[in-house]
This record gives C-alpha cells, structure tokens and sequence, in this order.
C-alpha cells in the first residue's frame, strides 16, 4: 500500500515544492483558481503575478500549481 499510494504522492508534492522554490520572474504559472500569469516579483510567501496588462496580482506561493505549457501559449 505504501509503495502503491503514499510513496508517489510524497514524491508528487517534493516535485512541486522544488518547481516553487526556484520560480522566477518572468515565467508564466496556473494558480488552483485558474488563474494564467507572469511573475513580475517574487517576495518571501507570494508572488506579484501580471495576469491582464494592468491587473496585478498577489498570490500565495502554495495557490501555485504549476507552469504553463509551452503549447498552450502559441
């Protein structure tokens, strides 16, 4: 059961936990609400996200789900 479900989950988590750590600005991320956006900063616990040209927002590290794919931008 470990090896089956407990074992991928943690690997899962450490993946997305080293994918935060070394975000930057510029790169375009998915938030859990959905939301599609450039990094302009990065503070401690949150990042600046550009998601519209003058919509700014400040979002948690942990609402983070992911980058997005490459081909979804073209």
């Amino acid at each position: 059961f470990y090896f089956l479900v407990i074992l991928p989950q943690r690997r899962q988590q450490q993946d997305l936990k080293n994918m935060i750590a070394e975000l930057k600005a510029g790169e375009e991320v998915v938030t859990n609400g959905g939301i599609i956006g450039k990094i302009k900063e990065v503070k401690e616990t949150s990042f600046i996200i550009q998601s519209a040209e003058k919509s700014f927002l400040e979002v948690s590290k942990s609402a983070v789900v992911g980058k997005r794919a490459d081909e979804v931008k073209k």
